[in-house]
């Protein structure tokens, strides 16, 4: 007998009722999700009217995967064979289809506020970049995660999705409706296809809804809350593969000329018609410099970020000794990383290149760029160590540094007899002690060492043999928020930092190398956060916190105490150390003698580079400029105050020279990254 249509219902099949009706529980699943997200974490001093159009904008991105995953349904509820309501073999695949599409949204949603919760960005094809230290990253999330409880949530959510599609589907198949011709079906077909096919594409005209819509709301929180984690994860897969441009590097010489001594000899390599050594130069003492042939100590701080920090008058004051110390030395007070990311960090100091590869993974892992020129081999007569706590495998860092930099001995946690406190290897405090056993003992010559510290990181370990000197504090949480913590745990790890660099330089002062000892500090990176409590608003709303970090040159007895505000970056850390040594050196790439303010004067600008975000940007003077690279978007904001940019400066020379210098540093450095080789004399 032929079924014919109740009614009170619609004429539509059950296969589009069933497509539809799964669909809008799908939406209104990733909405809650984005309203939990923004009720979990930092709101940056958004109110809900103010995010709303993220929200809106959002339900457009969320339309676009829940489109594709319901044409999957809509096509195979059109083949007879697969037909959910007519075949047992058809209602196992959709309602597999659908539950796998449940399980996904559980699953990159848990790693996506995992991500968000550590990094203040959603998920991106960057994060990729941790299968490849497979190890170390499952043992960080094991150490700072509730694992099992995490888990949980995925096999039960995913269970509580196929038993809501089984619902419906029961529900749709109770419903009555009439047997169509092929060509009713078809039409039904082709409408709902042009639904669905809408709601991939986004928006009506002639270029469909990219995730840079996102970053024209206003601000990187609202981009962020905008997107969900498989927009974020999927559009930064594109960026996964980069080379450089010869045609762009020849442009880029030109405008670079006044800020750096470039290469514009007739030699020329056989690819690419670029001049070989491109940014090589041999650079002599300047007058003034230290002739007692200090040592050196470089300690590249794990995610010291500067708004977080007593130097910026953040009123927690967590670090008041290294803000004592920056008052006794050199202190660069607008210092920037060229890019987020340890790894990144470590690279730029150690070869003086903004480490520009794609988002999904690093310079040190690429095997074509591990080779590299360093400053560090012109310090000729000093013993050279590398100090850090866990194991240098991460990143393939051992790579970079046992690859370039000569008689290196390298410290590790297999070489200490400090106990393991957790993933990162032994406590910063005893790697600072440990490094100090080392240095006390080399009174043949100078050295030069450096530290890398680990602590100020997931998972936040303060371990129980300092507890006893080191109090944990309890701080509200509104007042954590306001300036730049997330929680008592993260602010107490940042305190730990500073118990660490003062016990170090306590038992230093007491060595005989202590003296005639330049000590530097650098952090890695800083980390996205809200900065409004202590910064300008243009800090947050353009990420500035994540590069923002300081630079210090310790040495009472060797230099005269002062703070300098002019912008540099990593890049210069050796440029300046070399030069302050009295050591002639040579410079192949981008970094400069931040000291030598005859050539400085003037020309003072620190490169950034965000691959998940995808923009470079150029801080200098008074002003930010940034431009998308997919987009070609342009911001300009102050730095020093929150007053609009005057038309003269937007649309003026300041601005062109800006967007000229930074184009031509992003591409500079990615010719570098591949052709900055070891070499000899120059």
């Amino acid at each position: 007998m032929t079924n014919r249509p109740a009614t009170n219902l619609p004429n539509i099949p059950k296969t589009v009722r069933l497509v539809f009706s799964t669909g809008i529980i799908f939406l209104l699943m990733l909405s809650l999700l984005r309203l939990a997200l923004f009720l979990a974490f930092s709101r940056q001093g958004h109110s809900f009217s103010a995010v709303l159009p993220s929200f809106l904008m959002g339900i457009r991105f969320d339309c676009r995967y829940i489109g594709i995953l319901e044409l999957v349904i809509l096509i195979l509820g059109f083949f007879p064979k697969l037909d959910a309501f007519r075949r047992p073999a058809g209602r196992s695949l959709v309602l597999g289809v659908l539950t796998l599409g449940g399980f996904l949204v559980i699953f990159f949603y848990t790693v996506d506020f995992a991500h968000y919760s550590y990094l203040a960005q959603r998920l991106s094809a960057s994060d990729l970049n941790y299968l490849t230290d497979a190890g170390i990253s499952a043992a960080m999330v094991w150490q700072t995660y509730p694992v099992f409880r995490l888990i949980i949530v995925l096999v039960g959510g995913t269970w509580l999705i196929r038993r809501l599609m089984k619902w419906v589907y029961r529900r749709v198949g109770r419903q009555e409706s009439a047997t169509y011709p092929m060509k009713v079906r078809f039409a039904w077909l082709a409408a709902s296809f042009l639904v669905l096919g809408l709601g991939v594409f986004g928006r009506i005209g002639q270029y469909p809804l990219r995730w840079s819509d996102a970053f024209t709301l206003g601000s990187d929180y609202q981009a962020n809350l905008a997107l969900n984690p498989f927009q974020s994860f999927f559009s930064s897969m594109k960026f996964r593969h980069s080379v450089f441009d010869a045609e762009k590097v020849r442009a880029a010489i030109p405008v670079l000329a006044s800020f750096y001594p470039l290469d514009t000899s007739g030699k020329v390599e056989t690819a690419g018609g670029l001049p070989d050594g491109l940014m090589a130069r041999r650079v002599v003492p300047r007058p003034g410099t230290l002739t007692s042939r200090p040592n050196v100590v470089v300690v590249i701080c794990e995610s010291f970020s500067a708004y977080k920090s007593s130097m910026w008058g953040n009123p927690l004051n967590t670090t008041p000794f290294f803000n004592g110390l920056c008052q006794k030395g050199v202190f660069f007070d607008h210092c920037f990383t060229p890019s987020y990311g340890t790894a990144r960090g470590v690279w730029a100091v150690i070869t003086g290149i903004p480490d520009v590869a794609a988002a999904t993974t690093t310079s040190s892992r690429n095997p074509l760029a591990v080779d590299q020129h360093t400053i560090i081999n012109n310090f000729t007569d000093y013993k050279k160590f590398y100090f850090l706590g866990g194991s240098t495998s991460w990143a393939n860092i051992r790579g970079l540094l046992t690859d370039n930099i000569h008689d290196l001995h390298l410290y590790e946690q297999q070489n200490y007899s400090s106990p393991k406190v957790d993933v990162w290897g032994i406590s910063d405090k005893n790697l600072f002690l440990e490094a100090n056993k080392v240095l006390r003992q080399q009174d043949g010559g100078p050295f030069l060492a450096i530290i890398q510290t680990a602590d100020n990181h997931r998972p936040y370990t303060i371990p129980s043999e300092d507890r006893s000197v080191f109090h944990p504090l309890t701080m509200p949480v509104d007042s954590l928020h306001k300036y730049g913590f997330e929680s008592n745990d993260e602010m107490n790890a940042f305190r730990y930092t500073d118990f660490g660099y003062q016990t170090f330089i306590e038992a230093a002062s007491k060595e005989k190398y202590f003296d005639n000892t330049v000590f530097l500090f650098v952090g890695d990176h800083g980390i996205p956060g809200d900065a409004g409590g202590v910064l300008p608003k243009a800090w947050t709303d353009q990420r500035l916190t994540a590069e923002h970090v300081p630079l210090l040159l310790y040495a009472p007895k060797l230099l005269t105490p002062q703070r300098i505000s002019s912008d540099c970056s990593q890049v210069d850390v050796l440029p300046t150390l070399a030069g302050l040594c009295n050591i002639t050196y040579d410079n192949t790439t981008l970094g400069r003698d931040l000291l030598d303010t005859a050539r400085m004067a003037g020309r003072e600008l620190s490169f950034i580079y965000d691959p998940d975000q995808a923009y470079i940007g150029l801080v200098r003077g008074n002003y930010f400029y940034r431009k998308g690279l997919k987009t070609d978007m342009e911001v300009m904001v102050s730095v020093v105050n929150n007053d609009p940019v005057p038309d003269s400066v937007r649309k003026g020379p300041i601005r062109k020279q800006m967007a000229e210098v930074c184009q031509a540093m992003y591409e500079v450095s990615r010719y570098l990254l591949l052709k900055n080789k070891k070499r000899g004399g120059l």
